[in-house]
């Protein structure tokens, strides 16, 4: 707990600093914010903060009181844009840019870098940004943005870099040491990764359940080939998720289907049956959460998927495939509104064909499923060896190995793929 209170006194000694640096501009080696509002100042300073600290709750309260404090802030409603979806956060985005040329040079460069980091023109986004951190050297924020756009692109000793610059300037913030394990477990440096992601458990409340700083070190575990003390991390996340009450705002069903996900991968097909029906019944038919009836529907389906991809594993596959079956009535019932969920139709029924050795039929499935996903890509690679088309699964293989964003997919898929790579490489 000692260490808890240091950080939140350490918490108020930055937010405090900012607040001073960002008014002054500190010689213009930070932000110069253009708000008259000092509540609006205070409120982004306080969104800042939590962002970095993984309170994203409270990051969005505080961008939306930044906003109402000063509706002509241009910063503020950068804030605004980076709590919503692609589709939502686009009127924010506009005022932002009708409001750039009222603001200082640092923000008008900031807001520009934005606005290409927002349309994936990672190249100019990435020349605002290095332009920024040589006008504005001791802006943390730059720094966070320079190492995004880095991290994105593939360039991750860059990234690294920037991240590491961002901690000289403040290091009692969490969110760049999990970043830096990021980027480290693309490198395949694991253990460095773990190294950076357990600094940020210790740096939280004992409580708090951040996703990146624990998952990341179940990704870890996962490349590496070792599912129980993945697990174990898993398992202590669950306890973390409940504690802290996240799980009365939004119940722990997708936890419990990691679980399952990371058994089944490993072969231990029963066990992964018993945690994706676990992690259903934990979905409660009530609007006094955040599941909505669609969503119950959703996570329905889900269960269906699970339940039927163990079931194959053990070798039912009849059963497992009259599960698919409803799967695909589901859909088509759902009519306009189900057609969304055709690809991963697909990925179900490639998977069951490929577990009852219909590798011919397990290809045409996968061929429709979400190739940007690196399973089902894998699993593509895998029929394609099957049916003796081995150029197909190395060309797969590559493209899993090349995908740059570490989530269970990856961590399931990469391991094998690099073995398919240097079986084409050995033949």
């Amino acid at each position: 707990m000692r260490d808890c209170k240091c950080f939140v006194g350490n918490l108020t000694r930055s937010a405090i600093a900012i607040v001073l640096l960002l008014s002054s501009g500190y010689a213009q080696k930070q932000l110069t914010l253009t708000t008259a509002s000092p509540e609006a100042k205070e409120n982004f300073v306080q969104a800042i903060n939590a962002l970095e600290s993984f309170q994203f709750g409270a990051f969005t309260t505080a961008a939306q009181k930044t906003v109402a404090a000063d509706s002509n802030f241009a910063m503020g409603h950068m804030l605004m844009a980076a709590t919503l979806g692609p589709q939502q956060r686009q009127k924010h985005l506009d005022k932002f840019a009708a409001l750039a040329p009222q603001a200082s040079t640092g923000e008008q460069l900031y807001l520009q870098g934005m606005t290409h980091f927002y349309k994936n023109e990672d190249g100019k986004a990435l020349e605002a940004f290095q332009k920024l951190s040589k006008m504005l050297p001791e802006d943390r924020m730059v720094y966070m943005m320079l190492g995004n756009v880095h991290r994105r692109m593939g360039n991750l000793s860059e990234a690294i870099a920037a991240f590491e610059a961002a901690n000289r300037i403040d290091a009692s913030l969490p969110r760049a040491w999990s970043f830096i394990g990021d980027c480290y477990l693309l490198q395949e440096k694991y253990d460095k990764a773990r190294m950076h992601y357990k600094q940020v458990a210790d740096k939280v409340d004992p409580d708090a359940s951040p996703f990146g700083p624990f998952f990341g070190q179940i990704w870890a575990d996962l490349y590496e080939g070792k599912p129980d003390h993945a697990l174990q991390i898993l398992d202590e996340y669950l306890d973390r998720y409940n504690r802290n009450g996240a799980a009365q705002g939004f119940p722990p069903v997708w936890i419990w289907n990691h679980k399952g996900r990371i058994n089944l991968e490993f072969g231990r097909a029963a066990e992964a049956l018993r945690c994706y029906e676990i992690g259903y019944k934990s979905v409660p038919p009530t609007s006094a959460t955040q599941v909505d009836s669609i969503q119950k529907l959703v996570w329905l389906g889900r269960l269906h998927h699970g339940r039927a991809r163990s079931l194959a594993k053990i070798g039912k596959h009849e059963e497992a495939w009259k599960i698919a079956e409803g799967v695909k009535k589901m859909i088509e019932d759902g009519g306009k509104e189900g057609e969304q969920y055709w690809p991963a139709y697909h990925y179900l029924a490639g998977y069951l064909k490929l577990e009852s050795g219909d590798s011919k039929a397990a290809v045409e499935h996968l061929k429709q499923s979400n190739l940007d996903d690196p399973f089902h890509k894998l699993l593509l690679a895998r029929a394609s060896l099957k049916v003796g088309d081995k150029a197909q699964a190395f060309k797969l293989s590559e493209e899993i190995v090349k995908f740059s964003t570490n989530n269970i997919e990856r961590a399931l898929s990469y391991p094998e793929a690099k073995k398919i790579i240097a079986m084409n490489a050995s033949n």
